[in-house]
């Protein structure tokens, strides 16, 4: 809300008014509500949803103190007005958005200190703005120090979110409602709106895409945050260099509890297998389990779900020599995965081709053999 016009639009002071509302309600149901509306199979961490509710709220306040400052205080000093709230914004919305998206990677904590104190810059900038009324130190300072942070969070959350998609593939076989590379989107959706609401301030068209954009944020946030499943069993990080070498008869007896504990017994039928929850069956601990999966050169996600296409393909040719019909939705779900794409994707992987290709090229072949 940087133009005198905004105020005087109804239109927009009806949306500028309705995402406020709206971003204060989501704030306050992530807040107060223990139960997910959303996905009720699904329970968000907890930590993650407060700093969400924290950064509605915040949002909400932001209309706020944007109207307040138009209205009934500065409304006669427009750059003033502007660097008070523009500051407010950065150094409140900012770093709320750093902390919920540090809090989706449930692998270790991350600092959340370094993000907060970059903003004191911005502080000392936009007050010597307001004390000289100088828009350079006011606007100028102030936004191209917010987006060299920003650069420097977006690289180090895209290294953060790579080491942590390698760890839930080193420690679970089922991933759907664990992964969050789709807050890459979210990061790049923020950029966009920054680079809406501080270029050409004040233009209307602006305002509208601006608040727009708003509501799509808040749709997807609320979207990501609640279908987040917390992790229970939080594993601590433990690196590749950190782990113990292993000499062959170690090798050999992880392989031979591997062949007795979890293929034979197809315990990686079991929905949610942890690395954890199978080092402790077969009676050794993650590092050491773990450290065979590196030497073997795949994941435990890998391993888990190459057992479980294999056991797809041994049920799919009973189920066609028993003349039994059943869809591979169904033979999916059997075999262990909890939904229909991440088998898909899966059984693309190891067979190099679709499941329904390979249906198709299953039937014709035994079309073949019936002839012959």
């Amino acid at each position: 809300m940087y133009a005198q016009q905004s105020l005087q639009d109804t239109l927009f002071l009806m949306l500028y008014g309705g995402v406020a509302i709206l971003a204060l309600a989501i704030g306050l149901y992530l807040w107060l509500r223990r139960s997910n509306a959303i996905a009720p199979d699904v329970t968000p961490p907890m930590a993650l949803r407060l700093w969400t509710a924290a950064f509605f709220i915040t949002a909400a306040l932001s209309h706020v103190w944007w109207y307040v400052l138009g209205v009934y205080w500065l409304a006669d000093d427009r750059l003033v007005r502007n660097i008070v709230a523009v500051t407010l914004d950065h150094v409140t919305l900012v770093p709320l958005v750093m902390a919920l998206l540090l809090h989706m990677l449930q692998d270790r904590k991350r600092p959340l200190w370094p993000w907060g104190l970059a903003q004191l810059p911005i502080v000392v900038a936009a007050a010597v703005g307001v004390i000289r009324h100088d828009e350079f130190y006011g606007f100028e300072v102030t936004t191209y120090w917010q987006i060299a942070v920003m650069i420097v969070f977006v690289i180090y959350y895209i290294h953060a979110l790579i080491r942590y998609g390698r760890w839930l593939h080193e420690n679970y076989a089922d991933l759907e409602h664990k992964e969050v590379w789709q807050s890459l989107l979210f990061v790049a959706a923020l950029f966009v709106v920054y680079e809406v609401y501080f270029t050409n301030p004040g233009e209307m068209a602006r305002e509208y895409l601006a608040q727009l954009e708003t509501l799509a944020i808040i749709a997807f946030l609320l979207w990501r945050v609640e279908t987040l499943q917390e992790l229970d069993d939080k594993l601590s990080d433990v690196s590749q260099a950190d782990e113990p070498s292993m000499s062959l008869p170690t090798t050999v007896n992880i392989q031979q509890m591997l062949k007795t504990c979890c293929e034979d017994k197809q315990l990686y039928l079991q929905h949610d297998l942890t690395l954890q929850q199978l080092a402790t069956v077969i009676g050794t601990n993650r590092t050491y389990l773990g450290g065979y999966f590196v030497q073997q050169g795949f994941t435990y996600n890998t391993y888990i779900n190459r057992l479980r296409i294999e056991h797809f393909i041994r049920l799919y040719h009973e189920k066609m020599n028993s003349a039994q019909t059943m869809t591979a939705v169904q033979l999916a779900q059997q075999c262990g995965f909890r939904s229909y794409s991440t088998f898909s994707t899966a059984f693309k992987q190891f067979k190099g081709q679709t499941v329904a290709t390979w249906m198709r090229l299953q039937t014709a072949s035994d079309s073949q053999n019936l002839q012959k």
